[in-house]
């Protein structure tokens, strides 16, 4: 099998090289998958910008491979996540094993007419290549700058002006908002004197895609605790898109010489021993060590962090990639609400008080996992071989073998957008995503989230029972002359000309616990606002306006 052959794209001589001086709303800098799914997010929803990448090809080596299922909900609103389902690896079980013995195996939930898997493996490489395809479709809104360093910023009034390097010279590049997408080694970052807080994890890790001849014959999650291919140390096996693997294992702390390490001579060694395979090519190998921090506050006036630039944590559980996901998924419609007018800027600081939320969850998670695997003390030493002892007879003590809690999408609980939740025993509570299911009994019908989450309106689901129900056509009237941006879609019976959405098995109306005249508020992002029992019109109202931030506390104290 050929190896990945990057692509190299051009330097385009910028206007502001040649005296001119373009207005752009948002710069964003980075042009990996947290900045381009950004660009993507805010083209969807109206919104021009400008994206700076350093380089002049994708990334280099797998990293991020393993995409979760709200990450591919959130990537196909731009057509990218069925690609990346026919090129990558689709997997929903694993197994787990301490020395030679296997533990256990587990197998992830899905239902039979899921639009996604839990999990798909592509290597970063792969999904960069496919968001770019998708902003080339959108020329016109993103303007994305190959071979563009940002080396200088400044923050003035109405925004901030970054001084960009190419090989052409340099030129100074004002707007009004910034989005750091540039990685744990952020230039913003640097500029800004912006610390991180949190721990250094004191071992290293190589990792390497290669190649297996004859293949493996199974395709599962593979993880060793203390394997004798590799002594004292863990190790795990994953597939990845194009038939490769991907392969990690342990090294420790002291003595490593990461350059040594992943040569050849020294990496396939050890990559044959786990696999039992002589005929091993190496297409990429990386020797790293990981953190548990993020910075302290995600927005500091016009410039916001996201990704790696914001937060970092271990790789195990696939947090990262699919966190910095999720940091553009919840800044992209808020960003696109404030440039248009519909929402006040005190709505962009609750971008720091979920995504800060979700980054101190994941660094909790990952360094449970992080101490369970590495085990540096000889008490946790002990605790983690009493674990695995039992894990093998025990199914209770299964639950305590941490190889990583894989990422799960974030429920924004204690968000300051979050409205009433009316006596609901059941359904996506304030905070959570939206179901994606079936709309109909025909899956090629669609899906009830292919219709919600575009543009800058909010969704208002209405569950209705009546084919003639005047009382609540007048509600929903009142409620659209608000003014506010909304669409409503009526689920059960159609009502007026409102969007319409079937649900002849009652399916949709139980996964919300929802009867007749309940109702269900979704903000831009398809996370749930708020949801009654019945339909209000104040409420509701009420509700629209505290999920765009009009009831939020600005920093001089006052309401926006």
């Amino acid at each position: 099998m050929p190896g990945y052959l990057y692509p190299s794209f051009p330097f385009r001589r910028p206007p502001e090289l040649d005296g001119k001086q373009p207005a752009y709303a948002v710069a964003i800098v980075g042009g990996g998958p947290v900045g381009l799914t950004l660009a993507l997010d805010l083209a969807e929803r109206g919104q021009s910008c400008v994206v700076l990448q350093a380089a002049s090809t994708v990334s280099e080596g797998s990293r991020a491979i393993c995409w979760s299922k709200r990450s591919l909900e959130i990537l196909d609103r731009f057509g990218v996540a069925e690609p990346m389902l026919r090129r990558g690896f689709t997997w929903n079980g694993g197994r787990v094993y301490h020395g030679a013995e296997e533990i256990y195996r587990f197998t992830l939930p899905r239902e039979p007419d899921e639009k996604f898997p839990a999990f798909v493996n592509l290597q970063q490489y792969l999904t960069e290549e496919m968001l770019l395809a998708a902003v080339a479709e959108r020329a016109q809104w993103i303007d994305l700058r190959w071979q563009s360093r940002v080396d200088g910023l400044r923050l003035e009034p109405g925004g901030a002006v970054l001084h960009v390097a190419t090989p052409e010279g340099g030129y100074d590049l004002p707007a009004r908002f910034v989005v750091a997408c540039d990685g744990a080694r952020s230039t913003v970052r640097a500029l800004m004197a912006v610390p991180f807080e949190g721990r250094v994890f004191e071992d290293h890790f190589l990792i390497a895609d290669v190649e297996v001849s004859p293949d493996l014959p199974s395709s599962e999650r593979r993880f060793w605790f203390l394997p004798e291919f590799h002594p004292g140390e863990t190790a795990l096996l994953h597939r990845q898109g194009d038939g490769l693997w991907r392969v990690d294992f342990q090294l420790g702390w002291d003595g490593v010489d990461a350059q040594a390490e992943k040569a050849p001579e020294r990496a396939l060694p050890r990559i044959r021993a786990m696999l039992g395979r002589q005929d091993v090519r190496l297409h990429w190998a990386s020797v790293y060590t990981f953190q548990a921090r993020r910075i302290a506050q995600l927005r500091h006036g016009p410039v916001f962090f996201a990704g790696d630039a914001a937060h970092q944590v271990s790789p195990f559980g696939a947090r990262g990639g699919n966190s910095g996901i999720q940091d553009a998924d919840n800044l992209g419609w808020k960003l696109a609400l404030v440039l248009s007018g519909h929402a006040p800027d005190a709505l962009l600081d609750s971008y720091h008080a979920e995504r800060s939320t979700a980054a101190d969850e994941n660094i909790r998670i990952t360094s449970r996992t992080t101490d369970f695997m590495t085990a540096k003390t000889a008490m946790r030493a002990r605790l983690r071989t009493a674990v695995l002892g039992l894990a093998k007879r025990h199914g209770f003590a299964r639950a305590l073998v941490n190889s990583g809690r894989l990422s799960t999408a974030t429920v924004y609980r204690d968000s300051p957008l979050n409205g009433d939740d009316q006596g609901f025993a059941g359904g996506p509570p304030p905070g959570a995503p939206c179901a994606n299911l079936p709309a109909s009994a025909n899956p090629s019908d669609g899906y009830l989230l292919d219709g919600l989450g575009t543009d800058i309106q909010c969704d208002l689901l209405y569950f209705n029972a009546e084919s003639a129900n005047p009382a609540a056509l007048a509600k929903l009237a009142a409620i659209q002359a608000a003014e506010q941006p909304l669409s409503i879609t009526c689920v059960g019976q159609p009502l007026g000309n409102h969007w319409f959405q079937a649900d002849p098995t009652g399916r949709i109306a139980r996964a919300f616990a929802a009867r007749p005249d309940s109702v269900y508020l979704l903000r831009p992002d398809q996370h749930v606002a708020a949801r009654w029992r019945t339909l209000d019109t104040e409420r509701v109202i009420a509700g629209i306006r505290r999920a765009l931030g009009h009831d939020l506390r600005r920093a001089d104290g006052r309401t926006a």
